[in-house]
């Protein structure tokens, strides 16, 4: 019996549930010959079979992560990186002496992605690996913070009240916010604006704010925010009132697709007022789960007072990161995926994802029951759509995406960040090891879903309050 309800955080459980169930035990079976209890430290000892059985088993109950439209994470990879994380399943990334050709690996990756992100100044790039974006995000805000704090002392001026401006924005940035003291001055949805414009941005922008975040690929809609727009308006902005303000760019999906889908899009490097960005390896880049980037423009963008010197496992490391021991495979496999494509693979692989995505949201649209929000052209690969407002076909998106859930679909719907709140979206993501033959039965479902909606019209349709929880 699973202690988690529909929509309830993974890992924090109710202690009164837990106390309730401590002495919950598997029944013995021809494999488990004794019973093991499910919260309490087990006593004796267990055959490697039976336990890899036992946990093999429960992990039959989770969803088939390929039919994960809502997830932006990869889910499918080639059989050279299985091998190749195997080969590093004891190699601790943090200890550079020990390994130092996996820290040479790690620094080439940083510069392969300085190139592909147009530094000015490449060789002189700054970078890391992370174990995603949510930490390379968190990273490069402390950078920001840290570069303000420094320049406001400079001129004898407090740096007791450090504001950072983004748009309709993934949980990293709300958590960094409140981590580590800085206030988020979040532009908000208007209407059928549903990211974060230049005018907006400039308009929450003071003496105060460490640095603007524009998102290329916003999750709740797939589109880029308009980076080059708002580096202008910035540098309007200085021009009138003197104020200096980077932007950090989180591209989290959107680095790892622009470069190859839009090369012509001028969203990096290429822009001065561009200091640093953060992408998840994990995501569009390919790579296994747990690994993202974090690069700054120049040596000067990362404050040496953050960066930690490490003697005691066997050298003198330099290391910027909230974790310490972490899995050095992911950033092998990351290293692979540069190899074995190069600038020519990734092209091929997205623009595959984003006809697939195209196609998907034509198909859609020919439904004639929904809106489409995002065609699946000029961001991430995928569309989003939506009921149109006034229009009632007896169902809601939240019943589709639970109807869907029958045949092991997640397509996740959702309402849009405050001010938009009544608008409830649902979208698709196509990443690789999402075919066209793929998507085809996942539209036949779809249609399906809705047939058997409209001769089954729920009695209560499910609302947000009841709706599963869903995440990027």
């Amino acid at each position: 019996m699973s202690l988690l309800r529909q929509g309830e955080a993974m890992a924090v459980h109710s202690s009164e549930e837990i106390l309730s169930h401590l002495d919950q035990r598997p029944s013995a079976t021809s494999f488990l010959p004794h019973a093991i209890p499910k919260y309490r430290f087990p006593v004796a000892e267990t055959t490697s079979a039976a336990a890899y059985q036992l946990v093999h088993d429960e992990l039959l109950l989770d969803g088939n992560s390929r039919q994960n439209l809502a997830t932006f994470c990869q889910t499918w990879v080639e059989p050279e990186v299985r091998k190749l994380m195997d080969e590093c399943i004891d190699k601790n990334l943090i200890d550079k002496d020990e390994y130092p050709q996996m820290a040479e690996i790690e620094s080439r990756c940083v510069h392969m992605l300085a190139d592909l992100w147009n530094s000015p100044e490449a060789a002189n790039t700054q970078g890391c690996s992370t174990t995603g974006s949510s930490e390379a995000a968190m990273l490069c805000g402390l950078a920001m913070r840290e570069r303000w704090q420094k320049r406001r002392r400079a001129s004898g001026l407090p740096v007791g009240r450090p504001n950072i401006v983004c748009g309709p924005v993934h949980a990293c940035w709300p958590r960094f916010a409140r981590y580590f003291d800085v206030e988020l001055r979040q532009a908000p949805c208007d209407g059928r604006r549903l990211l974060m414009s230049a005018e907006e941005a400039v308009k929450r922008c003071d003496e105060n704010t460490i640095g603007v975040v524009p998102t290329l690929g916003v999750t709740y809609t797939l589109q880029y925010e308009p980076v080059r727009e708002i580096a202008l308006a910035l540098d309007d902005l200085e021009e009138e009132h003197g104020l200096d303000i980077p932007i950090h760019v989180d591209a989290a999906s959107g680095g790892f697709i622009a470069p190859f889908l839009n090369p012509a899009l001028v969203w990096d490097f290429r822009i001065p007022r561009v200091r640093s960005i953060n992408a998840s390896g994990h995501k569009f880049g390919l790579a296994p789960l747990g690994c993202g980037w974090a690069v700054w423009q120049s040596a000067r963008d990362l404050p040496e007072e953050l960066v930690f010197r490490v003697k005691y496992l066997g050298g003198n490391m330099r290391t910027y990161a909230l974790n310490f021991s972490r899995p050095g495979g992911p950033i092998v496999a990351q290293y692979y995926n540069f190899v074995r494509l190069g600038r020519e693979g990734y092209t091929h692989i997205t623009q595959g994802c984003a006809e697939v995505g195209r196609w998907f949201a034509g198909q859609i649209e020919k439904l004639g029951i929904f809106e489409l929000i995002y065609d699946g052209r000029g961001g991430v690969p995928g569309c989003t759509w939506t009921i149109p407002r006034g229009d009632d076909p007896g169902f809601t998106l939240y019943d589709l995406a639970d109807r869907l859930r029958v045949k092991g679909w997640q397509v996740p719907a959702y309402p849009m960040p405050p001010n938009c709140e009544n608008l409830v979206v649902q979208r698709v993501l196509m990443r690789l090891g999402v075919s066209r033959d793929l998507s085809g039965l996942l539209f036949e479902d779809l249609q399906q879903a809705i047939k058997h909606l409209r001769r089954n019209p729920p009695a209560k349709p499910i609302s947000r309050k009841d709706a599963g929880g869903y995440h990027h």
